[in-house]
Formats: structure tokens, sequence, C-alpha cells
């Protein structure tokens, strides 16, 4: 499609380009592009900076694009991508100016975002149902589970179906419900049908083109992929998630720069807040189970509510064993008096696995009610490592990021800074969160650092073809070599440090291991005591009223 809606800013949009190449210049890790090297003013206009990457990398699991200047005219194109971080706050991964409306320029913002998100496609991505966005997920993004916002499905029906709305109040409402509620495909599938036919609807052209389009937008349809939402059921309203309330339709290109690093720096600042919440303050518990105080200490605060939700929900969801074929055994979940929204659960003992019929799990990443109740009943204590998602826990910015090392940063020149301050940045990093855990750590580390600054200053005094063995043979960094016998003792003093820290650690690990079947012991002989006591209470209440056993 060659054709398309273009639009003029004026000279904003050279404000804009001049911020993006001081950003760049500033910082070799900003990335912006335009499309179209020929006309600049015209062109549409990409930029992700180092913390958009960077968020990128630890949560890109699953994508939102913001384009409501679509939608509501905004005097201001600006095309945001997004995710959540740890918090299930939105975190940003990098912008665009939609200057231009075309399948083309769709398909190069793609092209382009995802280049300067080192090629690695989310696992699932959340869009308005426009055709021109369509073409361009499933020509860059073929791998990626593409959802349209339900939302905007919803008011764009209610639009189109305002005469029937108008004239049937409840219709509204029992769409809304057939959509959100159903717990299989059958039951969406025969609700659509009846609320067509009870509205006498079933040729309307848009509900058709809407079935049609069922699997991408129909919750029912989409609870196998990650979407990195807390519930099945209760999606976003809107994808102006990042910059709501900070680019508007009122907000011109000029003061697009200013707003977009207030949006920047106020939900950089609401992390912080969440960070130190999550860090300094303990939940309260609300069973005693060890799991709960498990997933208390992994999980950041809001992703641990969600999680003892669930936990404390087992109370009222007993699990019954219904088949059994050794390995695996199959289980019938349902609330206490909802029998008839049971959830089948497969456990495999063996490899600690389970599956359930609700998908929460694949959906949200938080494991469900109804597998932690066949854990409660098989006497599961602590959470498997497979249903801990790192993304959701208060250690998710720590470490290596999500395959970002795999594959090296795009640059237009051949040998990119980009990688390298990225690289570098990692590294520091870890020396940062180590030296924070203990005063012995911090002075090592801060040794390392100084060595390191000394040794980076040789070489720059030196040029950019001095290596190691040039600084060490011509003694340009003499106060950095000790002589080979301190050399030699402080090696050996190192490495016997280091030993004994070894032997420490597996000795306490072998210790914690006693302490977990111990724990596992004493609530078996707890679990037995109320069950005795259980037995007990009913024999004396039976022989008050004179009953037999």
């Amino acid at each position: 499609m060659s054709g398309g809606r273009q639009r003029t800013l004026g000279v904003g949009v050279q404000h804009v380009l001049d911020h993006l190449k001081r950003m760049q210049a500033e910082n070799p890790a900003f990335y912006y592009a335009v499309q179209g090297d020929g006309d600049q003013s015209g062109g549409n206009i990409f930029w992700a900076d180092a913390t958009s990457r960077m968020n990128y990398s630890y949560f890109g699991d699953t994508v939102v694009l913001d384009t409501t200047f679509r939608k509501n005219q905004y005097r201001v194109p600006l095309a945001a991508f997004t995710g959540f971080n740890h918090h299930g706050q939105p975190v940003l991964f990098g912008c665009a100016l939609v200057l231009h409306e075309s399948e083309s320029s769709f398909i190069w913002l793609f092209q382009t975002w995802l280049q300067a998100m080192s090629g690695r496609q989310p696992i699932s991505i959340t869009t308005d149902p426009e055709r021109l966005i369509q073409v361009a997920v499933v020509q860059v993004l073929p791998g990626t589970r593409h959802r349209f916002c339900k939302w905007a499905i919803f008011r764009e029906t209610l639009e189109k179906l305002s005469h029937l709305c108008q004239s049937h109040p409840t219709f509204e409402t029992e769409f809304r419900k057939c959509v959100n509620e159903a717990e299989t495909i059958e039951e969406f599938e025969s609700c659509w049908e009846s609320l067509l036919n009870r509205y006498y609807i079933m040729d309307n052209d848009w509900l058709q083109l809407m079935y049609s389009a069922r699997q991408q937008w129909v919750p029912v349809y989409m609870r196998d992929t990650f979407f990195g939402e807390l519930s099945i059921n209760e999606s976003y309203k809107s994808l102006n998630l990042f910059f709501d309330g900070y680019v508007t339709a009122s907000t011109t290109i000029q003061m697009l720069v200013r707003q977009y690093e207030k949006a920047m720096a106020s939900w950089h600042e609401k992390e912080l807040k969440a960070d130190y919440d999550t860090t300094n303050s303990m939940p309260v518990l609300k069973t005693p189970s060890p799991m709960e105080k498990q997933a208390a200490d992994l999980y950041s605060r809001r992703i641990f509510r969600k999680f003892q939700e669930e936990l404390v929900e087992t109370l009222a969801n007993p699990a019954t064993k219904i088949n059994d074929s050794g390995t695996v055994a199959t289980y019938r979940v349902a609330k206490f008096g909802e029998d008839h929204k049971a959830h089948a659960v497969s456990f495999n003992s063996f490899e600690m696995k389970a599956n359930c019929s609700c998908q929460l799990f694949e959906y949200s990443g938080i494991i469900c009610r109804h597998i932690l109740a066949v854990f409660r009943a098989k006497n599961v204590l602590t959470l498997p490592s497979q249903y801990v998602l790192k993304r959701w826990t208060r250690n998710a910015r720590n470490g290596a990021a999500i395959d970002v090392h795999n594959s090296e940063l795009p640059n237009e020149a051949g040998d990119s800074s980009t990688v390298r301050y990225n690289k570098l940045r990692q590294e520091a990093i870890k020396y940062v969160e180590e030296g924070a855990k203990s005063i012995h750590i911090y002075n090592a580390s801060m040794d390392a650092l100084k060595e390191a600054s000394r040794k980076v200053a040789a070489v720059k005094n030196r040029g950019p073809g001095a290596t190691n063995g040039d600084i060490m043979a011509n003694g340009v960094v003499g106060a950095l070599i000790a002589t080979e016998e301190d050399q030699t003792a402080t090696y050996q003093s190192v490495e016997q440090k280091e030993k004994k820290i070894r032997e420490l650690s597996a000795e306490l690990e072998r210790t914690n291991q006693r302490c977990e079947v111990y724990r596992a012991n004493l609530l078996a002989v707890l679990r037995d005591m109320e069950e005795q006591k259980l037995k007990l209470s009913v024999k004396v209440q039976n022989a008050r009223l004179g009953l037999k056993e």
C-alpha cells in the first residue's frame, strides 16, 4: 500500500530531531531512526533510550502498542511500545512519531523497533484492531501471538450497535458477560449464538466480522499465551498506559519532549518506591504455609498479593483425585457449592509439574488456586522453581537479562559502541549489586573498580593501539604491579578465602535442606494431630447424642 494518511507538524519535528541527536551524542546506547533519508521532516521517527532497551531485555515477553492518537485525534501522533515491570507497572520500550500512516510505514516501524530491541520477538503483543497494524505484525513478528484490545472492540461494537443498545439496554451487559465469563470455548460459542438469536442480529456484518476474529480478542481463546495480566478477564481498558495524563489531545509537538521526560521520571520514581516498599516491609502472612513465606521473600509486593489471594482460596477449593495412572494423577478442583465450575488439574509427581484447565499460569505467570490445592493435598510445601517467573520477582532486574547477551544491539558502524556500553554497564552492575551485600565484598569491589580505573587511564595514555602486554612491558602502570612474590601470596590468600566460602556455603545449603525436611515432617505431624482432634471431637459429639459410630 503506497498511499496513506499524512500529518504535517511543521518546525516542531525538527525540535524533536535535534533533541534525539543530542541524546545520542550523550549516550551511545540511545537509538533513533528516521524513515526516508531524503526528507527527514516528513518521515516517521522512532527512538528508544538506553533505559527502554534495558527494560525490554528484562520485561520484553509481552508488549502493548499504544496508538491512541489515531482514535482520539491527538495533535501529536505519538505511538508507544510498552510493557509491564515486576510490579505490574507500565514500562517503555520505545516511541515513534507516525507522521505517515500506511502499510509500509507500520512495517518500517515494527522492523526498526525490533532492530533496536536486539531482534528478539516478544511472546505476545496487544494492539488496537487496525488492519495496517495487523499486516505489519504478521510480516515482522510472525512468531508473536497478536491480540486485539478487547475494550477497543467493546467500544466500537457499542458505537455500531447504538440503536440496539438504546432499544435494549440489557444487550451491553449480556454481550460483555458472554465475552468475559465464558470458561470454555464451547460455552462461548453457545452463548454467542444464543445472544445473536435473542436480539435478532444474526446477519449483522460487524458482529460477523468480530466473530471471525474471535481468536484474537475473546479471552477464552488467549489463555494459553502469556500476556502479563494478573487476571484473565480483567484486561486494561485502554492501551494508553505509559503516557496517560502526560500526552493528551491538546499536547503540541513543542511540548512533547518535556511531557515525555515527565512521564519517564514519574514512572521511574514509582518503580523505585515499589522496590523500596518490597524490600523494606514484610507483608502480613495469612497462613502457616512455608510456601507463602517463600513467595513473600521472592515476589514483588503486588505480585505476592495476587499469589496470596490464590493460596488462601485453596481452603475453599478442595482437590479430589479422579484418575491415577502412576506418575501422573488427575484432580478435580471446585469451590464448595460450585461443582459446575470445576477445573481439572494433572499432576506429575516425578517432575513436580502440574497443568490446570484454567491456564492462569500460562496467561499471567501466577500459579492458580487449583494447582495450589493439589500441591496442598500432595504436601508440596514450597513452590517448584518452574512456577516462579523471574520477571515477577523482586530481583527481576538483577543478573543477566532475558537473552539480551545472545545477540548484539544494532549499530550502523561495524564495531558497535552500544554493544560495548551495555556489556560494560552489566559488568559494572554486578560489582555494585554484590558490593552492597557486606562491607568485605564492598571493599573488594571498590579495590577492583579502582584498579580497573587505573588500567583504563593507562590505556588511554598509551593510545588506542596499546595492549595489556604493552602496558606491563613498559611499566606504565607500575603502581599496579606488585612483586612476583606478593602476587603469589595474594592469589593464594584469595584462593584460600574462596575455598572457605565455598565450604561454608555448601554446609549452609545442607543445613537448609535438613531444615526443610524437619519442617515438612513437623507439618505432617501437626496435620495428623489436627485430623485426630477432629475425629475425636466427632466421637465425643456422637457419644453425647447417643449415636453409634
